[in-house]
């Protein structure tokens, strides 16, 4: 029965469908279902089937964003239920995520962030236009693994360079990752900064950060 149940979740995620993605949750709740295995074995399910599909060319950056919002609609009715049961889901690695101080662009930021929970990643987003200091202090406070940092313009990308000197200031260079993306970011901007990896889209994002941390 859940099985079933599980399939149409992933289709849910599939298809974009938003409302149906919660009800779906919703259902599953009353039931005392498992949320852990409701988000494992059937929204994320759905998550890596766009996933990819975009890496193959079938699907594109609309595809991801509205499997992105189902996705989060459906996390909004777990989450509490996970909270509740007392339940963590296995952590793939801690992420401290934002845009760059000076910088307001959040749609490629936020999806990385989904895309991310999604595959088991705890995320922390800081949201937009956020000093480096305050990203260098999230990283000390929740042990991140990872700090993944976004810019859409070139006269912001520079903080990125600021981002992995604050670190290295800190201290905290050594145990952490760093991952940039953004417009126009590319791989020699992550080499002249110093920084470990570059996600060119959401998908993109979560495989470099497997990688990074041995996981792939």
């Amino acid at each position: 029965m859940n099985e079933s149940l599980y399939r149409e979740m992933a289709q849910s995620i599939i298809n974009g469908n938003v409302e149906l993605a919660a009800s779906l949750a919703t259902r599953a709740v009353e039931a005392g279902i498992d949320p852990l295995e409701a988000v494992n074995k059937g929204y994320s399910a759905g998550v890596r089937q766009v996933g990819e599909n975009f890496s193959n060319g079938s699907a594109y950056i609309p595809e991801l964003v509205i499997a992105g919002a189902a996705m989060k609609s459906a996390m909004a009715v777990l989450e509490p239920e996970i909270a509740k049961r007392g339940e963590e889901r296995q952590k793939m690695g801690v992420v401290v995520l934002a845009t760059v101080e000076g910088d307001i662009h959040d749609i490629g930021k936020n999806l990385v962030g989904t895309i991310m929970s999604a595959y088991g990643f705890e995320v922390h987003d800081l949201g937009i236009d956020v000093p480096t200091s305050q990203i260098v202090e999230k990283t000390r406070q929740v042990n991140a693994d990872i700090v993944a940092v976004s810019a859409l313009l070139t006269t912001t990308m520079i903080q990125q360079r600021d981002v992995v000197e604050g670190l290295r200031q800190a201290g905290l260079r050594d145990s952490v990752k760093v991952m940039v993306g953004g417009a126009p970011v590319d791989n020699s901007w992550v080499k002249e900064i110093g920084a470990d990896g570059y996600g060119e889209d959401a998908i993109q994002a979560v495989n470099v950060a497997k990688e990074l941390l041995g996981l792939a």
